[in-house]
């Protein structure tokens, strides 16, 4: 097989740690060479963050070049809009709408970027846009965003629901596992 690239993006403190876990954890309980990089960006002071992640039958790098990523999961959406150069021509994007302000836009110096979701699509991305963060709520957690828009992504892969749900098992702490099955389960069946 040949190698897979999936980019997870975001805002530093939205849990793409965990993602990326828990994506890596799954890809290597289904016999995957994984290679998931560490997290680049100013991941404690809510700036841009982004993790790689490569499967295949023998992966070399971590790093994903521009044009390679199959796939991008978002958790905000300037953060979607920021990496598209990265997405293959055929790539999907899976984004949380939900909006975070960067710096300049809280200190005034730019505003926040109008109707990024059809901007994408007018690139000739593949976007998968919804509120996640309502769904993570619904959840019991807004922090459960991550495993909404990792249930989300599921549905992208053959890869059956109990092996998702063992890898979630195998990355979350038991007292949460309730509430981010819940928080996977709303975002798989979206």
């Amino acid at each position: 097989m040949e190698t897979k690239n999936i980019m997870i993006v975001g805002v530093g403190g939205q849990g793409s740690l965990l993602a990326s876990k828990l994506l890596g954890r799954l890809l290597m309980d289904q016999g995957y060479d994984v290679k998931v990089s560490e997290v680049h960006g100013m991941s404690q002071r809510g700036g841009s963050v982004v993790t790689y992640v490569r499967y295949g039958d023998k992966v070399y790098s971590p790093v994903i070049d521009k044009g390679q990523a199959d796939a991008i999961v978002s958790f905000e959406l300037l953060e979607a809009a920021r990496w598209t150069e990265y997405l293959k021509k055929d790539g999907q994007i899976i984004v949380n709408t939900q909006q975070i302000d960067p710096m300049p836009v809280i200190t005034g110096a730019a505003s926040y970027p109008e109707d990024l979701v059809a901007k994408m699509q007018a690139s000739g991305h593949k976007v998968d846009a919804f509120d996640a963060l309502s769904l993570a709520n619904e959840a019991g957690s807004s922090k459960a965003v991550n495993i909404v828009l990792m249930g989300r992504l599921s549905h992208y892969f053959d890869i059956s629901d109990e092996a998702w749900l063992s890898a979630l098992e195998a990355c979350v702490p038991p007292k949460f596992l309730e509430l981010n099955k819940k928080a996977f389960a709303l975002g798989k069946a979206l």
